[in-house]
């Protein structure tokens, strides 16, 4: 949809009968940002207030936190303003910074979760090494990294993007993501490849790493005690959890983004609101009642608010 003052607009096609429901789909995903943000902060601000929770473990899951605010903010006052707008537009620049955006979040959640699975393969199998291998100086270099990688890698798709000529101006979703590349006249072989080393870099390898750090995590508790075998299970599995949430969502994109064609524009919606909705409202949940220490704020605070 170029325009008179040569700024190309694309139209966002994949809503559901926005003219009748476009209120109750504002109400109910305006309710779900609440409830990501207010969620993720809370937890977020327990992880930084208490100074016991200021251990490698929990400023990973701060930061795991911090990473799903930053994901649904990608996406949600769009998509609210969507819902309000007679039109479903958005620009090609800002569409190529929304997906910038996107997925350099997303393999910036899985890198968070490999640190915390190294984290927990440190703390769990070498115990007396743990204060000076996990100092505060390698935390801090690992969570630099986990944002700054991702964002640097995507710099190149965004660019070789933003050169292409489109030759169809309607994307089928609701937000931008890598459908955009059945937009283009020509598709670059180079930047699919790319996208393809992108892809495995920041979520299969990781996901393989993860799995076999949990894995030799697993083998070292059965041979141990019963208290190895506790903390393996208390910290753990939350992580886990997190991880096998996760991927299912990234599965789903994939699904979505290849599969456009042939599944119908109902299931692709209902798939696309759960890959928005459902790490951001889990991930709180999780480690809010799963980790003892956060539980154990959170439920102090919960009885003051009550008591007051």
């Amino acid at each position: 949809m170029p325009t008179a003052m040569n700024v190309t607009y694309i139209t966002l096609d994949g809503h559901l009968e926005i003219e009748k429901y476009r209120y109750v789909y504002f109400v109910f995903m305006f309710t779900s940002y609440v409830l990501i943000l207010s969620s993720n902060s809370t937890v977020f601000c327990l992880i930084v207030i208490h100074r016991n929770l200021h251990e490698p473990m929990y400023v990973f899951i701060a930061a795991l936190l911090m990473n799903s605010m930053l994901f649904s903010t990608v996406v949600y006052p769009k998509l609210l303003i969507d819902f309000i707008s007679e039109k479903q537009i958005i620009t090609y620049e800002a569409c190529i910074f929304q997906m910038f955006l996107f997925y350099s979040s997303s393999g910036s959640e899985f890198l968070l979760l490999a640190a915390m699975a190294y984290d927990r393969y440190v703390s769990i199998c070498k115990p007396l090494q743990y204060p000076t291998i996990m100092r505060k100086r390698k935390v801090t270099v690992l969570l630099v990294l986990s944002w700054l990688v991702p964002a640097c890698h995507l710099v190149v798709p965004a660019v070789g993007y933003s050169q292409l000529k489109l030759c169809s101006f309607t994307l089928k979703g609701i937000y931008c993501n890598s459908s955009v590349n059945y937009n283009f006249c020509v598709t670059s072989r180079a930047l699919y490849i790319y996208g393809l080393v992108i892809l495995f870099n920041f979520s299969i390898l990781p996901m393989v790493f993860i799995l076999f750090t949990y894995t030799v995590i697993i083998i070292v508790a059965c041979r141990s005690g019963g208290d190895v075998r506790k903390k393996a299970a208390q910290t753990c599995l939350p992580h886990l959890l997190v991880l096998l949430n996760y991927s299912c969502l990234l599965t789903y994109d994939v699904i979505i983004v290849r599969l456009k064609s042939e599944i119908s524009k109902t299931v692709s919606f209902v798939m696309t609101l759960q890959i928005i909705m459902y790490s951001p409202l889990f991930n709180p949940v999780v480690y809010g009642l799963k980790m003892k220490e956060i539980y154990k704020h959170l439920k102090r605070l919960l009885c003051h608010a009550r008591g007051k």
